[in-house]
């Protein structure tokens, strides 16, 4: 079991966030500066790529899951085209001010089901993210965490991982 794999929190990693909290709709979509550049370099390094993301706004009635996943095909599609391969997205869509939930990180269970359905080696593999609730799920998931300042170029916090 040597599949290696980066699992990226969406808003704040890929996605700038710096305007809009809650981003949905395809005309709020703004990627961090050097994401795809960033993507194709893990990519290249044979890394798997995931991502895993709070979408709270959907328990709170802000969007549907259906807005989610119109966008997630149309970043998938856009990644793409750049020659990187999202290998899947999953999203918890609850809010802990409008329900319980087991997925929400800092909850590991969206990673774990990641990584006992593609046979992940946790030992080799990263969350990136820009909060300690993305650390928390790294952890609680047996996968090394990498906090990041949110919406900024991940490139020196990575770079390591490309040598």
């Amino acid at each position: 079991m040597s599949r290696k794999a980066i699992f990226l929190d969406r808003d704040g990693v890929l996605v700038n966030n710096s305007e809009n909290y809650y981003i949905w709709k395809y005309d709020q979509l703004q990627l961090v500066d050097g994401v795809n550049e960033n993507l194709k370099l893990l990519t290249d390094c044979g890394f798997l790529l995931f991502v895993v993301s709070n979408q709270g706004g959907i328990s709170k009635g802000n969007y549907s899951k259906n807005d989610v996943r119109k966008l997630h095909a149309r970043m998938t599609e856009n990644f793409r085209n750049q020659g990187i391969e999202i290998q899947e997205i999953v999203f918890c869509p609850h809010h802990p001010e409008v329900e319980k939930c087991m997925c929400r990180k800092p909850e590991s269970l969206l990673i774990d089901k990641l990584i006992a359905k593609y046979r992940l080696n946790q030992a080799v593999s990263f969350l990136i993210g820009d909060s300690e609730s993305d650390m928390e799920a790294a952890q609680a998931a047996g996968v090394q965490g990498i906090k990041i300042e949110p919406n900024q170029n991940m490139y020196p916090y990575i770079s390591f991982l490309i040598k």
